[in-house]
């Protein structure tokens, strides 16, 4: 079977493929440190929990007619060298393939593009407050080349960026807009901050914060040519 650890699955979802009900992979590993990680459980690789992908393909089986997409998250699903061939195999059932990405491999996600039908790209700050937020030099450079490569293949993809004030101010969020409308970025996702007993605890006690309506329209002004939508 394909080289690819499946941490978690969550069997019915309608908010992590656009207007599709998908199973979601959750893929074990990622080498960031972010502090509003939800599943920070997920990053070391072979932790409790793993499923085989052989009991997942069987499962997805009984699935077929039922669920529209199937989408790979994690952790960093890139992280796997068989990516590629369980999107391979979970094509052969009939499903459409998702891909959640931190972007953090360029050429891996590179490997995988055309086998996806739809990628949710996470960029999590500006180019300068990259290192900050992940805990690893030169993350932004590389989350920014995985945009690039996005943007030249033709698949749909959309941009997700959790927010807590307390990591990025208004500022910082504006300077995003105007750097991912340079991009060539066309939908921008703004995800509130959940807070979960995973996350770091002062930014969990601090609790959820939408990006206020009045932020939201300097964005929109900043960045004319992206589509931007909050989720709460």
């Amino acid at each position: 079977m394909p080289d690819i650890i499946i941490g978690g699955l969550t069997p019915l979802s309608s908010v992590d493929y656009p207007d599709q009900l998908a199973a979601v992979l959750f893929c074990q590993g990622c080498p960031w440190a972010c502090p509003y990680c939800q599943n920070a459980a997920l990053r070391p690789v072979g932790g409790q929990g793993a499923h085989e992908l052989a009991g997942v393909l069987d499962w997805l089986e009984d699935r077929r007619g039922l669920l529209d997409a199937v989408v790979f998250s994690g952790g960093e699903p890139t992280l796997h060298p068989g990516l590629g061939e369980a999107m391979d195999a979970v094509r052969r059932l009939g499903f459409r393939v998702g891909l959640h990405t931190a972007g953090m491999f360029p050429d891996a996600l590179g490997r995988v593009l055309g086998r996806c039908d739809w990628v949710g790209l996470d960029i999590k700050a500006p180019l300068a407050a990259y290192d900050r937020l992940t805990g690893r030099r030169d993350s932004g450079r590389a989350a920014f080349a995985s945009l690039k490569r996005l943007g030249a293949s033709g698949v749909t993809f959309e941009i997700r960026t959790t927010w807590h004030p307390a990591l990025l101010d208004a500022t910082a969020l504006e300077r995003l807009a105007t750097e991912l409308d340079a991009a060539g970025a066309s939908v921008w996702m703004l995800q509130a901050f959940q807070p979960n007993d995973q996350v770091d605890p002062d930014l969990a006690a601090a609790g959820t914060t939408p990006v206020p309506p009045d932020l939201l329209a300097r964005l929109r002004a900043l960045a004319p040519r992206l589509a931007i939508a909050r989720r709460h």
